[in-house]
C-alpha cells in the first residue's frame, strides 16, 4: 500500500472524528447531517456509512426513505473517490448517473459498504496519465442490522484532471 499524501490522511481522520464530520457536512453535506449519518470507518480501500431508522430518515410507510438510503450509499462511495484524488494534481469528481436497486424494507439502522478502493485509485491515476476524463461505476450495498441486504447504490463517479 502506498502511503496516504498528508491531505488525504487529514481527511481520514477527520471524517471518523464525530464532532469534525458533523462540521464537514453541515459545510458540504447539509442533508447528511439532517439524517444522522456517521462513518464507521473508512481506509483507502473500504468504507462503511450508517444510517440510522429515526423519524428524521423515516417515510410514512415506516421505512427509510428512498432518498436519504440513496445519500448513504453515494456517500459510502464519494469517501473513496474523494480519497483517491487527494494528494494529486487538481482533479474535478462529479456524479453522472445514479441508479439504484431496493430489496427489503428498511426498517434498522443500515450500514453502506463499498469496497472498490482500489478500482477508483486506478481510474483515478489513469485520469491524470491520459489527461482524458475516466468514469467508473461504484457500488454502496447496504445491510440491515440483521446483515441482509436491503438496497444496493449504484454511483458512476466521473474524474477529470484539471488544466
Amino acid at each position: 500500500m502506498e502511503k496516504l499524501a498528508p491531505v488525504a490522511a487529514k481527511y481520514l481522520h477527520d471524517i471518523q472524528s464525530t464532532g469534525k464530520l458533523k462540521l464537514y457536512f453541515l459545510k458540504n453535506l447539509p442533508s447528511a447531517a439532517w439524517w444522522g449519518l456517521r462513518v464507521k470507518s473508512a481506509t483507502p480501500y473500504r468504507a462503511e456509512v450508517v444510517i440510522p431508522y429515526n423519524w428524521r430518515t423515516k417515510n410514512p410507510f415506516r421505512s427509510i426513505y428512498f432518498a436519504a438510503l440513496a445519500g448513504a450509499g453515494e456517500l459510502s462511495t464519494g469517501i473513496l473517490a474523494n480519497l483517491a484524488r487527494m494528494g494529486k494534481v487538481p482533479i474535478s469528481m462529479l456524479v453522472v448517473r445514479q441508479e439504484a436497486e431496493f430489496v427489503k424494507k428498511a426498517t434498522t439502522p443500515i450500514t453502506f459498504t463499498c469496497e472498490e478502493g482500489a478500482l477508483v485509485q486506478e481510474t483515478v491515476k489513469k485520469a491524470v496519465e491520459t489527461r482524458l476524463p475516466q468514469t467508473l461505476r461504484m457500488t454502496g450495498t447496504g445491510r440491515d442490522a440483521t446483515g441482509e441486504i436491503v438496497c444496493k447504490v449504484y454511483m458512476t463517479w466521473s474524474f477529470k484532471a484539471k488544466g
